[in-house]
């Protein structure tokens, strides 16, 4: 999985839409292989991360949780202790 992308469910602050794009542009740069696309394939590439950027937005708007949100910066917190470590 790629590092870069975070979790972006039960968080808070709520998560954003630039913030799910950014996701999706990651996973697509990954599956793709491609950190920026040739021209050719600039629209495909677009279009992808268009679609999985919608899709993200579904499932987040549909999935339930009893559990309190988690706070970012908590989250960020641990991320980097936990990068400290390794």
């Amino acid at each position: 999985m790629c590092r870069n992308i975070k979790t972006l469910f039960n968080i808070t602050p709520p998560v954003t839409d630039n913030e799910i794009r950014d996701a999706a542009l990651q996973f697509v740069r990954k599956v793709s292989g491609f950190r920026k696309p040739s021209k050719a394939n600039e629209a495909a590439f677009l279009a992808a991360v268009e679609e999985i950027a919608e899709a993200s937005r579904n499932l987040l708007g549909s999935l339930e949780t009893n559990a309190p949100p988690r706070d970012r910066s908590e989250e960020a917190v641990v991320a980097k202790a936990r990068a400290a470590w390794k």
